[in-house]
């Protein structure tokens, strides 16, 4: 009897040691489980499909955009035009972004505050508008960046400058504004940004609306060849 005692006794406290543990594992896992559910709840895929618009600039000048469903294929031969669209208003309040980018032909390294001259592999543009104008705007991005009340933020794979670098538009002027994430060349890069953190920095204020995405390649000025891809692109809060 003195030994089972002993085992009922080693027992309870071998309990009363380990399940406060195990409770607390339990616990940091449930959190870590929800914290990832809510992530991957909250993160939407950007598809590339119909829904994109190209903007042109001229009549002989277009590049390439082949929409894959989740990759997006480009190519520019001399050439500049935007691939653009509008995002649906439960995605307006998106604040992050991730993608994955390749370019296989690069254009040289140029100067990106400088009008006719300022070629570059990529540009993703995030455009942001009030919501009381957001509203009201009839979707064409010539009207958009025309806007005085727009902010676009762009992020660039291009350019002599040096990553991290924020640079004034040639052609937007204080409506927008470059941020260098690779200089010219070609690579392979997968990327993460914070959108309100990159606009406080580019503009000294908190974005409004995410009103819609872009992504441009430009060649024409150097009269250079562009092969690229853009994949696993999210936007989330």
């Amino acid at each position: 009897m003195a030994n089972s005692s002993r085992l009922v006794s080693f027992l309870n406290l071998d309990q009363s040691n380990i399940m406060p543990q195990i409770t607390k594992n339990l616990r940091l896992i449930l959190i870590t489980v929800s914290m990832f559910s809510w992530s991957c709840a909250a993160a939407e895929q950007v598809t590339f499909s119909d829904s994109w618009n190209e903007q042109t600039f001229s009549l002989f000048s277009s590049n390439e955009f082949e929409l894959n469903g989740d990759t997006l294929e480009i190519s520019s031969d001399g050439t500049v035009s935007i691939l653009w669209k509008i995002l649906p208003s439960v995605m307006w309040g998106a604040n992050q972004a991730n993608w994955n980018w390749v370019v296989k032909a690069s254009v040289p390294p140029t100067d990106l505050t400088l009008k006719g001259g300022d070629d570059r592999n990529l540009s993703i543009y995030f455009l942001f508008l009030p919501e009381e104008y957001a509203s009201k705007t009839t979707g064409r991005l010539s009207e958009l960046l025309r806007n005085e009340h727009a902010r676009v933020l762009m992020y660039v794979w291009g350019g002599r400058h040096n990553p991290g670098e924020i640079l004034p538009s040639p052609y937007l002027g204080e409506l927008g504004k470059s941020l260098i994430l690779q200089r010219a060349g070609t690579g392979t890069a997968s990327e993460q940004v914070n959108l309100a953190i990159d606009f406080q920095k580019a503009f000294g204020d908190n974005p409004s609306k995410l009103l819609g995405i872009a992504i441009s390649a430009d060649s024409d000025d150097t009269h250079s060849t562009i092969l690229a891809t853009i994949s696993g692109f999210h936007i989330y809060e």
